[in-house]
C-alpha cells in the first residue's frame, strides 16, 4: 500500500537535527507578555511561529511550553483561532507556540509538515521539519522563561503526524504528546514505505491520542481518507490503535488498557449522541502513559472548538470533550528526566 504524495486527504483548511544556524529574529524581549511571530532562518529557510506568552510570566519563573501543529494546507494564524488555546494558557501558566510549515507558494497558504510519509509539499522536498523545532526551541529559550524540561507538543491532522514524529526523533527535547486527528506516518528501517510502521524511538514518550472513530479524512481504523477539498488527492492512514500498540510494546506497558472515563454529549443539544471513553495502558517504563480518547459522532475536528466550523468539509464538531483542557491535565503530570 502506498501512502498519497500529495497534500494530506486528512487535511483541514483549519487550518506545519540540523545544525542549529545563528537565527534572525523578531526578537521577544525577556518577560514581555502578549502574542509575537518570530522568525528565524533553518535549512536554507526562513521560518516562523505565533508565540503566545501569558501574563505570569513576568513573575521570571520558567514556564512550560506547548507546541500546536496546524493541519496540512492551514496555517498558524488560523490554527490557533480555531483551536482557542490562549485563554487557557493564560490561566495554567504556560507559553503556546503556532509554528507554521511550509508551502509551495509564498505567503501562509497550503503549508504542511514532513511527517514522514506526509505531506504535500514539505514531505516532497523533504522539508526539515524537526530540525526547525529544535533551532525553534533553542531561539524562544533565548527570549522568554521556557523550563526546557516542560515542552509538549500536540497538532491536529497532518501536525498530530508530526508531533508523533517529533515523540521518536526530538524525545530529548519533547516531555510529552497529544496527537488530535492523525497518527504515525515514520517510515519503517530502510525507508520501506509501506504500513504498518516500526518504531524508531528512544524513549518511553507519555501520549494521549484524541480521536473520532467518525472521521472520515484520517481514518481511524486504517485506509483512504476523503480526497482533499477540491482535488482527488487522497492519503491512506495507518490504523490508529495499531500504532498505539507499537508505542505501548516500545514502552512496556501493560497489553491491555483499562476504561477511565465515559462521556455522552449533553441531552438536547446537537452533540448529545457523540460519545468519548479514554482508555489508559498503565505500568509504563520510566513512568510513562499511553491514553486514547476515542470518540464517536465527531468528524475530522478538534474537540471543544466551534462546531459548525468548516463541517462540509470536516465534518460535525464536538463538545463532548475540551481537548484543550484534556490534554493539559495530562501533559502538566510529566517533565523530561534529569540529564
Amino acid at each position: 500500500m502506498r501512502v498519497a504524495t500529495g497534500l494530506l486527504a486528512a487535511v483541514t483548511v483549519l487550518a506545519a537535527g540540523a545544525a542549529l544556524a545563528q537565527p534572525r529574529v523578531r526578537e521577544i524581549p525577556t518577560a514581555v507578555t502578549g502574542d509575537y511571530e518570530l522568525e528565524l532562518e533553518q535549512g536554507g529557510r526562513m521560518r516562523t511561529a505565533l508565540v503566545h506568552v501569558p501574563k505570569s510570566a513576568t513573575e521570571g519563573m520558567p514556564m512550560p511550553v506547548l507546541l500546536n501543529f496546524h493541519g496540512g494546507g492551514g496555517n498558524a494564524r488560523a490554527h490557533r483561532d480555531y483551536v482557542q488555546m490562549d485563554g487557557l494558557a493564560d490561566r495554567a501558566g504556560f507559553i503556546v507556540v503556532y509554528p507554521n510549515g511550509t508551502g509551495p507558494a509564498a505567503g501562509e497558504r497550503l503549508l504542511t509538515w514532513n511527517a514522514g510519509l506526509c505531506c504535500g509539499y514539505a514531505m516532497s522536498e523533504k522539508v526539515d521539519d524537526v530540525g526547525f523545532v529544535r533551532a525553534l526551541l533553542e531561539t524562544l529559550a533565548k527570549r522568554a522563561p521556557v523550563d526546557s524540561t516542560r515542552v509538549y507538543a500536540t497538532g491536529l491532522s497532518n501536525g498530530a503526524m508530526m508531533s508523533y514524529r517529533l515523540a521518536v526523533q526530538l524525545s530529548d527535547r519533547i516531555a510529552a504528546i497529544a496527537p488530535v486527528a492523525g497518527s504515525m506516518v515514520l517510515p519503517t528501517a530502510g525507508n520501506d514505505r509501506t504500513l504498518p510502521l516500526t518504531m524508531l524511538g528512544k524513549r518511553a514518550v507519555p501520549i494521549m491520542h484524541i480521536h473520532s472513530v467518525d472521521d472520515k479524512r484520517a481514518v481511524y481504523y486504517g485506509g483512504l481518507g476523503e480526497p482533499f477539498p477540491f482535488t482527488n488527492i487522497r492519503t491512506r492512514h495507518p490504523n490508529a490503535e495499531e500504532v498505539l500498540y507499537l508505542w505501548v510494546d516500545f514502552e512496556g506497558c501493560a497489553a491491555k488498557p483499562v476504561i477511565a472515563e465515559e462521556r455522552r454529549g449533553a441531552a438536547g443539544t446537537p452533540t448529545a449522541s457523540h460519545t468519548a471513553t479514554k482508555y489508559v495502558f498503565t505500568n509504563c517504563r520510566d513512568g510513562g502513559e499511553i491514553a486514547l480518547w476515542k470518540l464517536t459522532g465527531a468528524g475530522h475536528v478538534w474537540p471543544g472548538a466551534r462546531l459548525d466550523y468548516l463541517e462540509r468539509f470536516l465534518g460535525p464538531g464536538t463538545d463532548v470533550i475540551d481537548a484543550n483542557v484534556e490534554m493539559w491535565r495530562f501533559f502538566k503530570r510529566f517533565d523530561l528526566p534529569s540529564r
